[in-house]
């Protein structure tokens, strides 16, 4: 049967499409971003919070959630996403901004599995040393002992707004798959300290991507996490945010320095708590590598 003109023309295009652009088309493996503060696409809703689908090799996973559940279900549902069809879901950190939509996750999906920083938000239990007896303490009522003084002591879990969600907390290198990993990083950021962020790597011919939420303990630290945790220190891809919408100029260009000249990041596609000014700083830095990540855009890996 002779070929349409259409699968003519369509076969020429992928033919002389850039060799990642021609792999990315033949893998299926790609990023669409379902939720930030900006898009040039016309019925979705834009809010302050992050959230993307990442499939690669056969895996769709979706890493954060969102600021707000109802808006987040809309996107959701104007971009087409089956949910009850992803293969996990990855919290960046604690935050509201990244973890409100993951009720309207469950209620579609609601035995996927989660991933979590290692963070009493989640999972962990009241430390069982609370409620050893002091011996100071002893001369004190039944009433006013924790528990009323019961041997053992409980250690009581938190409470959470999940209490179905099957979390799996990250505490070390976790491998997905041969080529999917998660990372934990304690952040000793002032206003953040202590605090647990997990960052997605995603192994390619052309080097890992590394996908972060808000990087509060710092993009330069996931990084170097990264390199030590994986031995490589060339970045191919860097997406999602890195909070520094508020540093000031000196600060964004140490930070891009670090980027560009340590870890050699080849690409980035940003978002988030990244900032306009880092934006258009990395955009002219990069130039052609620099790709657009408002809501709507799904970007071939």
């Amino acid at each position: 049967m002779p070929r349409s003109p259409f699968a003519f023309v369509l076969a020429l295009l992928i033919g002389f499409a850039s060799p990642i652009a021609a792999q990315s088309a033949a893998t299926g493996n790609q990023i669409t971003i379902l939720y930030d503060a900006f898009s040039d696409k016309p019925g979705l809703t834009l809010d302050w919070g992050y959230a993307v689908l990442v499939e690669f090799e056969g895996k769709r996973i979706l890493f954060d959630t969102g600021n707000d559940a109802a808006m987040f279900e809309t996107n959701i549902k104007r971009l087409r996403v089956d949910l009850s069809k992803i293969d996990l879901v990855v919290l960046s950190h604690r935050h509201g901004d990244h973890t409100s939509g993951l009720r309207y996750v469950l209620s579609v999906n609601p035995n996927v599995p989660v991933y979590v920083p290692n963070d009493e938000t989640f999972m962990q239990s009241t430390p069982a040393g609370f409620f050893a007896p002091p011996a100071e303490n002893t001369s004190l009522p039944t009433k006013m002992r924790y528990f009323r003084g019961t041997v053992p002591m409980p250690s009581p879990a938190h409470g959470t707004a999940w209490p179905s969600a099957r979390f799996h907390a990250v505490t070390k290198l976790t491998d997905i798959t041969p080529h999917i990993h998660l990372i934990s990083t304690l952040s000793e950021t002032p206003g953040f300290r202590d605090m647990p962020e997990v960052s997605l790597i995603l192994d390619t011919p052309q080097g890992p991507i590394v996908i972060v939420g808000c990087s509060h303990p710092g993009i330069e630290n996931i990084l170097a996490n990264v390199a030590t945790q994986t031995h490589t220190d060339s970045i191919f891809e860097l997406v999602g945010g890195l909070h520094l919408v508020v540093s000031t100029p000196s600060q964004i260009d140490h930070s891009v320095s670090a980027l560009l000249d340590t870890y050699h990041v080849q690409r980035a596609a940003l978002g988030h708590c990244t900032g306009e000014k880092t934006f258009a700083i990395l955009q002219k830095r990069l130039g052609e590598n620099y790709r657009y990540a408002g809501v709507g855009e799904v970007l071939g890996l």
